[in-house]
């Protein structure tokens, strides 16, 4: 009779400086297209198609991811989004 052993590694991972984040917008019922539009085109600098996009979604999934990024960099635009009182959260 024999015996195999499989070694297992463990990685720890800094998640504030991983760069595998989501910038996640949220839908309500409050702010209008145009005003969701340009604050992704202001906070996230995207282009206006882009932006245009990333709103529809929010609007018929309930949410969207509209940037990808470290933890750093989403951070600043978080908040940006948040102070234009739309709902948002890093994933």
């Amino acid at each position: 009779m024999s015996w195999q052993f499989e070694e297992e590694e463990i990685v720890l991972v800094d998640e504030k400086s991983e760069e595998g984040r989501g910038l996640v917008v949220f839908n309500d019922e409050v702010n209008s297209f145009d005003h969701v539009i340009d604050t992704l085109i202001k906070v996230c600098e995207h282009e206006r198609i882009q932006a245009e996009q990333c709103t529809y979604i929010i609007h018929f999934n309930g949410k969207c991811e509209v940037k990808k990024g470290s933890y750093d960099d989403l951070k600043p635009m978080k908040e940006g989004i948040i102070d234009a009182g739309i709902n948002a959260v890093i994933v």
